[in-house]
């Protein structure tokens, strides 16, 4: 085991330190793997920004992190109650979405993932999962692969693996859609815990209770099998990510808008528009159109709230500041 098998790219970091990447966190200690193999760190309050899985450290012999290494790549999503951003994983290549055929495939979740991923600096991979269950109809959207897959009989594993062959991918998708059971194909064994399906409504429960990176076997030819992100199950995805990612998750929309008359239109009725042209002849569904414009409208809200959110934040840690030091004037501690 070595550091280049969990993605080191021979990036440096501070003169006595060594790097160590997180590959799972229980609060106040962080589960790392260094040259010298797995190992636990105690977390350090404070610490900006704060480690999360797929993280790079930066570690002194003693154990204590000193500092977060520069991320490529961020995922995330609208925290609950629209409350700030949450953070998933750090450094990934591929987000695979998986997708149960055993419950409705909806659109709505997938193009809220696909426009996080785009927004991480990721490749966004739908995974049908669970083939063997039911019929299979792809989803469409244009630009993303989708791979059909089953881990019972084996089906589309070994196109998963070459997907992620040398990268880091997460797996994001509702509690039982089969995403445990999909990384237990992918390693040839049961690291990732598994639960049973409920008949009625093939919901799961939170089998996976935290985000764990795992270590993929090599590929037949030799190349580094990459790493793969267990997630627990997500119940909605509040969108977290700017228009240009919002657009990129509609490829036909995005191939549209670069051939509009100019560069800055907003697709609302200005000459020459691309988008509004297709729309009009029927060459680009409505369908589509409805919902780019809608995740569209969506990440704008979010961002409003987001900068809403920091700036409550800022003010309750000012007049919390203001109250100690009057505290401290008056003697009270």
């Amino acid at each position: 085991m070595t550091l280049l098998q969990y993605g080191y790219t021979h990036f440096s970091v501070p003169s006595g330190t060594e790097p160590a990447r997180v590959i799972r966190h229980d609060g106040s200690t962080l589960t790392v793997v260094t040259d010298a193999g797995i190992t636990t760190l105690r977390n350090v309050p404070g610490l900006s920004p704060a480690p999360t899985v797929g993280d790079w450290l930066a570690a002194e012999p003693s154990g204590r992190i000193r500092a977060v290494v520069e991320r490529v790549g961020l995922l995330t999503r609208e925290a609950a109650h629209k409350q700030g951003e949450q953070v998933l994983a750090a450094n990934v290549d591929i987000v695979l979405i998986a997708c149960g055929v055993d419950r409705p495939i909806k659109d709505g979740r997938i193009q809220r993932v696909v426009a996080m991923a785009w927004d991480a600096g990721a490749t966004p991979v739908i995974v049908i999962t669970k083939a063997s269950v039911a019929d299979v109809e792809l989803p469409h959207h244009p630009g993303v692969l989708v791979l059909v897959t089953d881990a019972v009989d084996g089906t589309g594993i070994d196109d998963v693996r070459e997907v992620i062959a040398e990268k880091t991918a997460v797996l994001i998708g509702e509690s039982g859609a089969g995403k445990s059971t999909l990384t237990n194909a992918l390693l040839g064994s049961d690291d990732a815990a598994t639960g049973r399906v409920r008949t009625g409504d093939n919901k799961g429960r939170h089998t996976t209770t935290s985000r764990q990176l795992h270590l993929v076997p090599p590929m037949p030819d030799g190349r580094p099998g990459g790493l793969i992100i267990d997630t627990p199950g997500i119940r909605s995805v509040g969108l977290v990510a700017d228009a240009e990612s919002v657009t990129a998750s509609f490829g036909e929309i995005a191939l549209l808008a670069s051939s509009c008359r100019f560069t800055d239109c907003r697709h609302a009725g200005e000459p020459g528009c691309a988008v509004a042209e297709a729309l009009e002849s029927g060459s680009l569904d409505a369908a589509r159109y409805n919902d780019w414009r809608k995740l569209e409208r969506e990440a704008l809200s979010a961002a409003r709230r987001a900068d809403e959110h920091a700036h409550r934040s800022h003010a309750k840690q000012f007049s919390r500041a203001g109250r100690e030091g009057a505290a401290r004037k008056r003697g009270d501690y």
